[in-house]
């Protein structure tokens, strides 16, 4: 999210800092005149602006061991062992499961390696135990199975079978898929009941694994599949009698697959980050290659078969909500999955594909549909507005405003038709209808925290949107409202007792449920509906912060909910999302919150998790009690709302937002002082070119290398320790040196390399 605001432009701020601001201002001109004198072929070739800006917010000094700094070069390649995705379009298995082959299997190994085939699984007698292989395929991957099957010996009664069941876990492979296409398909759509069927040719051939069957309506299989193990049985269902049979001979020369999405390789990268855990660089490629493998093309065979096979959307590159499960792009999803789309690769037409076709299917009232499910039906009251922020994401990261002055039209009709028609006009809050949903089905109703918190975070971006296009009456109308809901929202829902706000609806016939939910307390932080950030009082942000350490801490993330009273029986005080956590630990980083468990220790606890657990490489759909899969096998285990690492370290730990579209104009603001890291590099991609930002502590400070594109300008944020003499030092001339109370100072510079040390 966007950097927090200056002080310096603060009513709130008293006229002691306005002094310092302009005597520093007074001194670094005079330096600067020396420095620009000395040097006048550097900054003729480099030039930069010396205003300089006092913001206040006491920052606590972390000293680091006295390392030497080493820059890492544009070039360097350190990272690259960290990428996780296939080499190539063709993947096979990494190893045989020797615990789970049972029956009469030879020569199994000869499906991974080098060692011939074919591997033989053979069965003579309805008595005889079922000849199984598992293979692991090392990672989650998604496509086509290809099997080359060497041929197969005669059976009285039929061809032999084999039955394939996939899953991204152990915990969930049995004889059935953890989750098929069919499995939320109904009438002819419903092909299989969970396991693919082969009927197993006498000649060689090879069988590609195609939503289908291969006798009229038995010998079906579904098609593409997102897993990590695939058990191949030689058996028979018996609803494909007789064209299969489990007894007889068959043997396979090789197994592979044709995977489908995103081949994401270091080659393709246009960003990268690194730090100084190498748990934390290792996440955030994980979850690059989680977004990857929901980055596809939408084809009708391959996506979610409950009606959304859209015509308007059939061939084009979109992120879908999951590999596996849910093969639709939702909008939700791209608050986060889209950032991390748009600072790793150059797929960004892939969310342009989703936010496009969604708004060309917006109703008369101004709503427009979560996703292509049920023909662009499915009635979500949260979604409409996560399409304004993705829509104003897009065009910040991209640079493409001709989308804004296409669809600007439709941004209206949704703040001021749709949710103006559904606002109390006595409280001035916006209230869910009746048979709506949001993004995990929640049974709430009424002036809802998160559905406000939401509303205002909207408007804020609709404003900046409006600002780039000189609408400034629709920026003033939308900014105007957003100061009127939050102001309202914080007298109906905040609960003083706890410093934090309810859910905000009713249940067992309550005005306000006695419970408290993640996602309107993190909102409620980034729409600045309580003060948050550096530069304001950060009481209240940090009562909800510390509330939410207190009673939602678990030991694979934060909780979305305190308690579970808004349905009892409900896990909801034990269910992790990762779509939501990654809004919280924004607020955390951008409340720069101190304590024991600050932005990196939830983010440990939440990825560590998934990281430590199978399919231990990428990201889960969401967490349930015990730290398991939320909806057992149902879950997808690879879901790019939960990728929301990539965009924490490039927004916050690097610091790079983008301050006009395209990043033409940027703000970098590292979290330096506030997080247990040394050092930190990477590089943010831009139409412009790459933003190089590098820093590492150092004893008595930090050194910090920032390299930005010609013809962009923008601002560094420094920070530096409480009552320390602080000396900054700009490409060797030193243009700050006193000592504050703690706080930071703001250069604005043109695009070129520039050093600064802190000392």
């Amino acid at each position: 999210m966007g950097a927090p605001p200056s002080l310096s432009h603060d009513p709130q701020v008293g006229p002691g800092i306005h002094a310092v601001h302009q005597s520093l201002l007074f001194r670094t001109r005079y330096r600067f005149t020396i420095f620009l004198w000395n040097r006048i072929q550097f900054i003729m070739a480099r030039p930069w602006l010396t205003l300089l800006a006092i913001t206040s917010a006491a920052l606590v000094a972390r000293s680091s061991p006295n390392r030497p700094w080493q820059v890492i070069a544009a070039d360097d390649t350190s990272w690259t062992k960290y990428v996780r995705g296939p080499s190539s379009k063709t993947v096979t298995p990494v190893s045989i499961l020797s615990q789970y082959t049972t029956g009469n299997v030879t020569n199994a190994d000869s499906l991974v390696g080098s060692r011939q085939g074919p591997a033989v699984l053979a069965r003579e007698a309805t008595n005889d135990t079922v000849p199984i292989i598992v293979l692991d395929f090392g990672i989650n991957v998604a496509g086509q199975l290809t099997i080359e099957f060497a041929g197969s010996s005669n059976s009285s009664e039929g061809f032999p079978g084999i039955t394939l069941a996939f899953s991204e876990t152990l915990q969930y492979l049995s004889d059935r898929s953890d989750f098929t296409r069919s499995d939320n398909a109904g009438g002819s759509a419903k092909l299989t009941s969970g396991t693919d069927q082969i009927a197993v040719k006498h000649d060689p051939y090879t069988w590609i694994d195609e939503l289908g069957c291969e006798s009229g309506s038995q010998v079906c299989s579904d098609g593409l599949h997102g897993f990590r193990y695939v058990k191949i049985s030689l058996a028979a269902l018996p609803a494909d009698a007789p064209h299969t049979s489990g007894l007889g001979s068959v043997s396979i020369a090789s197994v592979s697959l044709q995977y489908s999405a995103f081949l994401g390789t270091a080659d393709t990268f246009t960003g990268h980050f690194e730090c100084s855990d190498a748990n934390l660089t290792q996440w955030w490629y994980d979850a690059v290659y989680t977004n990857d493998l929901c980055t596809d093309i939408f084809l009708a065979n391959n996506t979610e078969p409950r009606n959304a096979a859209s015509p308007s959307l059939i061939g084009k590159l979109v992120l879908h909500d999951g590999p596996k499960r849910d093969r639709d792009p939702y909008v939700g999803d791209l608050a986060v999955s889209a950032l991390t789309s748009y600072l790793s690769h150059d797929t960004s037409e892939a969310a342009r594909n989703v936010l496009e076709d969604l708004v060309l299917h917006q109703r008369d009232d101004g709503w427009i549909p979560p996703a292509s499910i049920n023909n662009y039906t499915l009635p979500l009251f949260d979604y409409p507005l996560w399409w304004v922020v993705c829509s104003a994401d897009y065009v910040m990261y991209t640079g493409n405003v001709s989308y804004w002055t296409a669809y600007f039209p439709a941004l209206v009709n949704v703040l001021d038709k749709y949710y103006a028609a559904h606002t109390n006009n006595d409280t001035y809050l916006i209230e869910r209808p009746d048979g709506a949903g949001d993004f995990a089905f929640l049974p709430r109703t009424g002036p809802v925290t998160y559905y406000n918190a939401l509303y205002v975070y909207a408007l804020n971006y609709a404003a900046r949107v409006a600002q780039v296009l000189g609408n400034s009456d629709d920026a003033l109308r939308w900014r105007s409202r957003a100061a009127v809901v939050g102001p309202a929202l914080i007298k109906r829902n905040f609960d003083n007792s706890t410093g934090a706000f309810f859910d905000g609806g009713p249940c067992s016939g309550s005005t306000i449920c006695s419970t408290h939910a993640q996602d309107g307390n993190s909102l409620a932080i980034l729409a600045g509906v309580v003060p948050s950030g550096l530069s304001v009082n950060t009481s209240v942000a940090e009562s909800i912060l510390s509330f939410m350490n207190q009673s939602m801490s678990r030991p694979y993330g934060n909780a979305f909910y305190d308690n579970s009273a808004l349905s009892s029986g409900s896990d909801f005080s034990n269910r992790v999302y990762a779509f939501i956590s990654y809004f919280e630990i924004a607020a955390r980083f951008q409340t720069s919150f101190k304590s024991s468990q600050g932005a990196l220790e939830e983010l440990g606890r939440l990825y560590g998790w998934m990281a430590s657990h199978e399919p231990t490489v990428t990201q889960w759909e969401g967490i349930g009690k015990d730290g398991v899969p939320y909806e057992g096998g149902f879950t997808s285990m690879s879901h790019g709302w939960s990728t929301g690492v990539v965009p924490l370290m490039i927004n916050y730990v690097l610091g790079v937002t983008p301050a006009a579209p395209g990043f033409q104009q940027w703000r970098i603001s590292p979290a330096i002082d506030t997080i247990e890291l040394t050092w930190a590099s990477g590089l943010v991609p831009t139409p412009y070119g790459g933003i190089s930002v590098q820093w590492e502590k150092q004893s008595t400070g930090f050194r910090l290398v920032v390299d930005t594109p010609d013809g962009t300008q923008g601002s560094v944020t420094i920070p530096f320790a409480s009552g320390q003499s602080s000396s900054i030092a700009v490409d060797g001339a030193t243009v700050y040196g006193t000592q504050v109370a703690g706080g930071s100072v703001t250069l604005s510079l043109f695009g070129g390399r520039h050093v600064i040390i802190v000392s």
